[in-house]
């Protein structure tokens, strides 16, 4: 089922093939920075260059045997380039190659989330502009609130998505980093001139410091931003969740011709897509926690976080890339029922608008307390005999001498209660656009050393 929404490129990033790939580029990259520096002969870079390879079924083997999988990495590379091959890893710890080679994965892993997230952004902001003025009732505690319209939720939503945008942003730099720094990040064997060709030549910011790994917490930070954005999705999906309940029916997840809701039930028609992102959030969360235990490792280094990291890093992006893909197609999709939202609107009797007549009251001079009262026992009296909030008011003695029927009638003006919707759409989507702006602006002045960041 996830496979089916993930892009397969997120598959592709977390491959052994590609895994060994970043392997070979670190590798490269480390005998050329050395060959420049005059470590490393210059053919032996080039022929690591030219001739380095791999088969994923020869290193198995010869995992075998080492139980070292960077070890049975560099020596199936060895057997292909030949007697240059003393040249390979020259000076390297195994974290060198893969943490700075994890770096790469992540980076581009985060580059299709933010382009997933983005694509979501505009299907919501689609969505919200279409039913900007589609009234519906709010809800706190669950309970009848104040009126409000679809729209406005979904434009609640995607000024989220654009914080997750911003946290991922922030945190591909803080993930964006390389180390070469030796087995306990003192140089000893390679001075640090090398480590900041390598990352010159692969994009990345050599580690201010490091031990034998590049620290944990950014990738606890990552894992941590991530899991944010799966909660988000899992808010809205929440969301879509409660209003597709019967008793509700306001939207509907789309259901296709031929789908099955029920083994045993021919009539339903389930939110399941919004059921499984709600589930997979919790996986990202379970994640995130995992990455947080990592982040404490013993002295300059243990291999407890790496385990971890084999299945948190490559499960929490293919999942969560799936959760985007899977709730981009459900929003675009979504069945809203504007009818069914007046309807549940109406459904009580008026008293939604008790607020504006207590407001109403006190301009008249009546006290906060009093007008209170006098709001709340005509509306709890509506709810308890089912008898129109508005028609009760007009009736009672007290109100009455305070409001004319003209002002009462005003009170429930369903456009005064929405007068300041276009001026919230403004703050959310304009807002947004002009940060873009500035941002693709600031891009363009500092163009070259943006192209050094790609």
């Amino acid at each position: 089922m996830i496979a089916r929404y993930t892009h397969p490129d997120m598959g592709r990033i977390w491959s052994d093939q590609r895994r060994y790939e970043t392997w070979l580029l670190v590798e490269t990259a480390a005998a050329e920075a050395m060959a420049s520096a005059g470590i490393v002969p210059p053919e032996a870079a080039r022929d690591i260059r030219e001739r380095g390879a791999f088969d994923i079924a020869r290193i198995e083997a010869i995992e075998q045997t080492t139980q070292h999988d960077v070890i049975a990495f560099t020596t199936a590379v060895a057997e292909r380039i030949g007697p240059s091959a003393r040249w390979l890893h020259f000076g390297l710890t195994s974290s060198d190659v893969i943490d700075t080679a994890q770096a790469l994965q992540m980076r581009e892993a985060l580059d299709l989330i933010l382009a997933d997230l983005e694509r979501l952004a505009g299907a919501v902001q689609d969505r919200a502009m279409e039913h900007r003025r589609t009234a519906m009732i709010g809800r706190t505690h669950g309970v009848h609130a104040e009126p409000m319209t679809f729209g406005l939720k979904l434009a609640l939503w995607y000024a989220e998505l654009q914080r997750d945008v911003d946290r991922l942003r922030a945190s591909r730099k803080t993930i964006s980093v390389g180390k070469l720094s030796g087995a306990v990040g003192t140089f000893a064997h390679l001075p640090p001139e090398i480590e900041a060709d390598v990352c010159r030549r692969l994009h990345l910011e050599p580690a201010p410091a490091s031990s034998q790994v590049i620290q944990r917490d950014r990738h606890a930070e990552v894992m941590a931003m991530l899991a944010i954005t799966a909660a988000s999705l899992e808010k809205f999906a929440m969301e879509i969740r409660g209003l597709q309940k019967t008793e509700i029916g306001e939207v509907e997840e789309a259901f296709a011709k031929g789908q099955k809701g029920s083994s045993a039930m021919p009539h339903k028609r389930n939110p399941i897509g919004c059921e499984q992102i709600c589930g997979l959030a919790r996986l990202l969360r379970g994640n995130a926690h995992a990455a947080l235990e990592n982040v404490a490792l013993w002295h300059e280094r243990d291999i407890s976080h790496s385990s971890v990291e084999r299945v948190i890093l490559p499960d929490s992006f293919i999942a969560l890339d799936h959760m985007l893909r899977r709730f981009t197609n459900i929003v675009r999709g979504l069945l809203v029922y504007p009818d069914r939202m007046l309807e549940n609107l109406r459904r009580s009797r008026g008293v939604v608008f008790s607020g504006t007549i207590l407001l109403e009251l006190a301009r008249k001079g009546i006290s906060r307390e009093q007008a209170y009262e006098w709001a709340q026992r005509n509306a709890m009296r509506s709810l308890a005999e089912q008898r129109d909030f508005k028609a009760l008011l007009l009736a009672d003695s007290d109100v009455a001498r305070a409001l004319t029927p003209a002002e009462i009638e005003r009170a429930f003006d369903l456009d005064e209660q929405l007068k300041h919707v276009d001026h919230i759409f403004d703050r959310v989507f304009l807002t947004t656009r002009n940060a873009e702006d500035a941002v693709i602006a600031e891009s363009f002045d500092s163009l070259p050393a943006q192209r050094a960041l790609r």
